[in-house]
């Protein structure tokens, strides 16, 4: 394998995107994270020149249909992390740590965590502060790098009472700086900010040396991530304050469908250009050829 500066190294412009890259961004041109959960997807996110893919739990309600992420396991967030990665893109490839997966001990953690590595993420990313402290040494002690998660954490929404913004309060808000401080001190190399007062992710981003990336917590953040279907406008029955939709591909595709469905029952689809067709020989050898069977382009080959 080539060392850096090596012969053999890829292009600059296909050169992978790293967790250092990542660090190195502190302050500097705003990191964009996007989620992604197959090879089309990653794809997409790779060609548009994202920075970061997170292949989010968001899965559970975006893909899978639950009403919540508690629903997923280590199991469906490898097979998805393992899509993604297929795709081989540019962008670093964040595996989300599910539910349950951190909770029960460091062993597990690791386990858990060396699971989505395998299958093709460069770091993976966990909710919570100080309390995940300990599982998140031992991720870093396996040489797993990991991202931070703060505020409103979604695998917690029994805990915090639904999906609502977080740290309104002085003491609520001093208590995320410091659980953000910790994260950093421990060796996380980024912390996301989620539904959080913009002041509050504006004092977190300067308390901290790594970069913040915020979804809902306002412009003060290192980076910012959407959901992938939220963007895209694939996603409309739930419309956080903090998406901005970008196309409206769930209208297209409706709008498509119904075109086709309404071509089929005319029986303008498929047409002759779409269609295969016999040889003169062959139709002849049939006793076709000149019938109604094979009158439409009956000189064309199969």
């Amino acid at each position: 394998m080539a060392l850096d500066g090596e012969e053999g190294d890829m292009p600059a412009t296909a050169t992978r995107v790293t967790v250092p890259d990542v660090r190195a961004r502190k302050g500097g041109e705003p990191l964009v994270m996007v989620t992604a959960y197959d090879a089309p997807g990653a794809r997409i996110a790779d060609e548009a020149g994202v920075d970061m893919i997170l292949v989010g739990d968001s899965l559970a309600m975006v893909v899978l249909g639950y009403e919540d992420t508690l629903q997923v396991t280590i199991e469906d967030m490898a097979h998805h992390t393992a899509a993604v990665a297929r795709a081989k893109p540019r962008p670093l490839i964040v595996g989300d740590l599910p539910w349950l997966s951190y909770h029960v001990s460091v062993e597990d953690t690791v386990r858990n965590a060396a699971a989505l590595i395998r299958a093709g993420a460069q770091a993976v990313k966990l909710e919570g502060g100080a309390k995940r402290l300990a599982m998140v040494r031992g991720i870093l002690d396996a040489e797993v790098p990991v991202m931070g998660h703060l505020g409103l954490t979604p695998q917690s929404i029994h805990a915090l009472g639904g999906f609502k913004v977080q740290a309104k309060l002085a003491d609520a808000a001093t208590q995320l700086v410091d659980d953000a401080v910790t994260l950093a001190d421990a060796g996380c190399f980024a912390i996301v900010l989620e539904a959080v007062p913009d002041t509050v992710a504006r004092l977190v981003t300067e308390a901290v040396s790594v970069p913040t990336i915020g979804i809902g917590a306002g412009a003060a953040c290192d980076g910012q991530v959407l959901v992938f279907h939220d963007l895209l406008g694939i996603e409309d029955r739930v419309r956080p304050k903090f998406v901005r939709r970008y196309a409206s591909l769930k209208d297209d595709a409706v709008a498509a469908m119904t075109a086709y469905a309404a071509d089929v029952r005319s029986r303008r689809f498929p047409s002759d250009a779409e269609s295969y067709h016999l040889s003169d020989d062959t139709s002849r050898a049939l006793g076709l050829y000149g019938s109604t069977a094979n009158t439409r382009g009956a000189s064309k080959s199969a």
